[in-house]
């Protein structure tokens, strides 16, 4: 399947021989031939690099009846996953191995229900159109330990109420953090900051953006990184949304804008904006297309019934959550789900023949957790933008309030809509919307249904401590 948005392929045998003698030269023994599940999990076999080629041709056969939401049973033959030779990267905490990425394919046809697949038709849709979609994700995660049952930070010392930005918890995670950026620098992915978020020994990473399968693979090999290294040190790193109900969740914003793929110009920004955020009409169609299909979306970007925990109007939290529920937009306005974040051409280095809007122009979306499968999820927000563009979506203003502080009526009033406030509503919710039976085709949209709404009800019918804490002898 070619995918016009990444570099040519190396699919030549002496390419791949020569990727192979690279990898043996940098000491790799193992490949993993790998993809993830319809839930994001990633999946792989070892391959010693001795088969390198075998394994790029599609040798590694998986039986699909075996992993949830590939649409076979037993009867089935198995499904190949052909690795991207450009996505193939050594693992820089455990070097002797190298992961590669691909896409599933049945008797040499790409599967429908892979979640690389999917995303890469919507990569090429854009392509059509002369477009190159690229996504930055704010990468979000706790360490923890397991004690009497449950989970605590894993510092002790850790406790600050309000830990956002604290220098103490920082310094006392850095043998972790270091590693971390370390091992990500080696990558390439040019770590630029990180920071003690708002929980007790929540971390969040910010890295380069880069094309939307680059960062699909990087993010899922980064949740990769978290739980080895994490181990390493003693600790689990979990990118469960909402792990504690009194502290903030992990969230995963995706920073998003579009380029022209022949002069890589980014499309987003226009300094005459008379709305006032520094975007172009391309932009305000590609916000207006997220926002007509947000309750949808949500359902692949925050996947979980644990999302729906981190995403409430009010909640326990340090202040205003910072998760919001209103289908809405603003200029650097973190009350709406959509963010328009400043344009700064001193700190960005935009060039003086783009203009000052340019370069970095930018939308965020902050209803995104660190819980989703990032091809699907993607897939879903891109095709919802596309749709806009192509039909000239209007966005409207955009809305320069605090909307916590907004009554029912005053949301009423603006046309302002809530994300649903549960995992069945997120998935009665895409059931109903056109857009993922077109993104995700017949098959995997019904298993996407099926299995999310199970979900739901295998929680639902949990009887929950809080249940004992509050009725067992209540009368």
């Amino acid at each position: 399947m070619s995918n016009p948005s990444r570099a040519a392929r190396a699919s030549g045998a002496d390419d791949l021989a020569a990727i192979r003698q690279r990898l043996t030269g940098s000491g790799v023994k193992y490949c993993l031939a790998s993809y993830v599940d319809v839930h994001g999990v990633t999946k792989a076999k070892a391959v010693p690099i001795g088969h390198f080629e075998r394994m790029m041709r599609g040798s590694e056969l998986f039986t699909g009846a075996a992993i949830e939401g590939l649409g076979q049973g037993p009867q089935d033959d198995e499904l190949a996953v052909f690795p991207d030779p450009n996505a193939v990267t050594i693992l820089p905490w455990q070097p002797e191995v190298a992961w590669a990425p691909g896409n599933l394919k049945f008797r040499g046809t790409p599967w429908p229900m892979c979640s690389r697949n999917i995303l890469a038709r919507q990569v090429e849709r854009a392509a059509k159109l002369g477009y190159r979609f690229n996504l930055g994700v704010e990468c979000e995660v706790f360490l923890v330990r397991r004690e009497q049952g449950g989970i605590v930070p894993a510092n002790p010392l850790d406790v600050m109420p309000k830990a956002a930005y604290d220098v103490i918890g920082l310094l006392q995670a850095m043998p972790f953090v270091d590693e971390v950026i370390s091992h990500m620098d080696r990558l390439g992915w040019h770590v630029h900051s990180l920071d003690h978020e708002d929980a007790n020994s929540q971390f969040e990473f910010d890295f380069a953006y880069a094309d939307v399968l680059t960062m699909a693979d990087r993010f899922t090999l980064w949740r990769m990184m978290m739980h080895e290294v994490a181990r390493k040190h003693g600790y689990i790193a979990t990118v469960m949304p909402k792990p504690y109900s009194n502290r903030t969740g992990n969230g995963a914003h995706f920073n998003m804008s579009i380029e022209s793929i022949d002069g890589g110009v980014n499309l987003f920004g226009d300094r005459n904006d008379r709305r006032g955020c520094g975007l172009s009409p391309l932009a305000y169609h590609f916000i207006a297309g997220i926002l007509r299909h947000a309750p949808a979306i949500v359902a692949t970007t925050c996947p979980t019934v644990n999302s729906y925990k981190r995403l409430v109007k009010s909640g326990s939290m340090t202040g205003y959550t910072w998760a919001p529920v209103f289908i809405s937009y603003g200029r650097n306005n973190r009350t709406h789900m959509l963010r328009v974040p400043w344009v700064r051409p001193e700190v960005e280095g935009d060039g003086p023949s783009e203009g000052p809007n340019l370069s970095s122009a930018r939308i965020e979306c902050r209803a995104v957790d660190t819980s989703l499968n990032p091809y699907l999820g993607a897939a879903m927000m891109l095709a919802a933008g596309l749709e806009g563009i192509e039909q000239r979506l209007d966005a409207g203003d955009p809305i320069n309030r605090n909307m916590y502080e907004q009554s029912d009526e005053q949301l009423k009033e603006l046309g302002v809509r809530t994300l649903p406030r549960t995992l069945l509503e997120a998935v009665e919710a895409f059931a109903a919307d056109p857009l993922g039976r077109d993104v995700m085709g017949d098959d995997l949209y019904r298993s996407f249904i099926q299995l999310k709404t199970a979900e739901w009800w295998r929680y639902h019918n949990t009887v929950s401590q809080w249940e004992y804490d509050e009725y067992l002898e209540k009368w």
